[in-house]
């Protein structure tokens, strides 16, 4: 991430918590993803947006005279807050008003939904099914019928949070795969929340003790709370891969086997 997109980030993330915009809702994510829908598809409105040597004056009119009274005032200031923004690469401009959205989203979750465990639980699912994996990931696919499908796989067994977010994202994966979105989605929602994400995978089941203490050791490590989702896969053999953000602790006993087999090649 260039230092133009993190200072523009940062901005975005104040505006959102911001008391002009502090009635952050399910509507205001869902407009912004709509937006981004809209930007994304025309090369000429992204380019002109994320333009570094347009005035900042001329891009807020722009996206105004777009979007107009399509947008509610919240979602609206927030829009302009990214277009006024310098960013370091034109989709740095769609990734910021996604992040931004699923943020306005993720704040909008009654306290205890679990959006991040309930997307995880629908990544789980996709990846056990290579049929749906390949309906929801095809590029051939319509965005109407992927958005179709994603709706009568979770509407009355998810949030209404969380079908908003899986909506957009088989809508605008901008080359990114359904397990990459989801993953991303749930450690976005995550932070807006206060927490972070440990993905652990063990070849069976850990107990509920273990899994407590895993959780507890890895939050000391890096000084915040980290709830823990857990893959079981059996390749693994035996010991643990823990990844956390873009950090990678494998310890199971497959990687051992491989890097003595990499010794023993060499």
């Amino acid at each position: 991430m260039g230092s133009a997109t993190r200072e523009a980030l940062a901005s975005a993330r104040a505006a959102l918590t911001a008391s002009a915009v502090s009635g952050a809702s399910l509507a205001v994510g869902e407009e912004l993803f709509s937006a981004s829908r809209v930007i994304g598809s025309s090369s000429q409105l992204l380019q002109a947006i994320a333009d570094p040597g347009a005035e900042n004056a001329a891009k807020v009119a722009l996206v105004d005279s777009v979007f107009g009274s399509a947008l509610s005032a919240p979602a609206q200031q927030l829009l302009r807050t990214i277009a006024s923004s310098r960013w370091s690469e034109q989709d740095d401009v769609l990734a910021a008003i996604e992040e931004i959205g699923l943020r306005a989203i993720a704040d909008s979750a009654p306290s205890g939904t679990g959006l991040e465990q309930e997307l995880f639980a629908f990544g789980t699912a996709v990846a056990s099914n290579s049929e749906l994996e390949l309906a929801i990931s095809n590029k051939l696919g319509s965005a109407s019928a992927k958005s179709a499908l994603v709706a009568s796989l979770l509407s009355g067994k998810a949030s209404d949070q969380t079908v908003a977010i899986v909506n957009q994202l088989v809508q605008q994966p901008r080359g990114r795969r359904i397990g990459e979105l989801l993953r991303h989605a749930a450690t976005i929602v995550a932070d807006e929340a206060g927490f972070g994400i440990a993905t652990v995978t063990s070849a069976v089941q850990l107990a509920p003790a273990q899994l407590q203490r895993l959780a507890a050791a890895l939050s000391g490590s890096y000084g915040r709370e980290l709830r823990i989702n857990q893959v079981v896969d059996p390749a693994v053999l035996g010991g643990l891969r823990v990844q956390v953000g873009d950090d990678v602790i494998d310890g199971s006993i497959a990687s051992r086997l491989n890097d003595v087999r990499i010794q023993l090649a060499g």
